[in-house]
């Protein structure tokens, strides 16, 4: 390949590359059933669950990022939450027992998406430099990395941030020597991944998932100087890089 086509690549984690809000829903589902099963389905629906749950979720990593308690936590402060509209008494152990169910996620095997190792393999083959960026607790994200043996693409150039956000992309982007007329960020959030890439001035690939986190939905708006582009896969990726980075500098005169 030739150097004016080598671009370099910032790969977000959790469904981009590895499953993570399918283990998340399981976990929703039971906690469903079980509050069910505990206010009674005459006084409480699965649906009006899921909608607080989401309320409480998406406020508390606005204020407090993404840490391992805060999904659990989003559990018990549903469950009180009904327990006062209710006007039954929260109970101790049922408190527990929602810690426990919510701590749970992070113990679930992990599961590449389909493609992840194929089109590293060819990014890197290509001679592309390779980054990863993910947002969450170092220890629980750090077990997905090493699980999939991602550190041989990414190797010292791993970022993990508790908050993901423009202020983080950019402290990483000026942490090292990033070109950005050929830099990408690549991710399935357009809050956490492709509004902050526009915001940077990088370019963008949005892996538009089924069943979208809430969290993740933002609209988007499309930068003047950089490109932006849905797809549906991961393998779908190389082509797109390589067909815009060789138009840009078709245009620019440089092939």
């Amino acid at each position: 390949m030739s150097t004016k086509l080598r671009q370099q690549i910032i790969f977000d984690l959790d469904d981009t590359l590895v499953h993570c809000n399918k283990y998340f829903d399981l976990i929703l589902a039971q906690f469903a059933d079980q509050l069910v099963d505990w206010f009674g389905a005459d006084r409480i629906s699965i649906s009006e669950i899921r909608e607080k749950q989401i309320e409480i979720d998406v406020a508390g990593v606005h204020q407090i990022g993404f840490t391992s308690t805060h999904f659990p936590q989003s559990l018990i402060d549903t469950y009180l939450y009904f327990s006062r509209t209710l006007d039954r008494k929260p109970i101790n152990q049922e408190e527990e027992l929602l810690m426990k169910l919510g701590l749970s996620v992070y113990e679930l095997p992990i599961e590449p998406y389909p493609g992840m190792v194929e089109t590293l393999n060819l990014l890197q083959s290509q001679g592309h430099e390779l980054c990863l960026y993910t947002g969450g607790e170092t220890v629980i994200q750090q077990r997905k990395i090493e699980q999939m043996k991602l550190a041989n693409y990414f190797h010292d150039r791993i970022y993990i941030r508790q908050h993901k956000n423009t202020e983080a992309l950019e402290e990483i982007l000026q942490s090292r020597w990033f070109d950005r007329s050929r830099t990408w960020m690549i991710g399935n959030s357009l809050r956490t991944d492709i509004m902050p890439a526009i915001s940077a001035g990088i370019h963008s690939i949005y892996i538009k998932r089924p069943n979208e986190w809430s969290y993740n939905l933002v609209d988007m708006k499309h930068g003047k100087e950089t490109l932006t582009h849905t797809v549906s896969s991961l393998e779908e990726v190389p082509r797109v890089i390589y067909d815009k980075a060789a138009l840009v500098n078709r245009q620019m005169g440089s092939l």
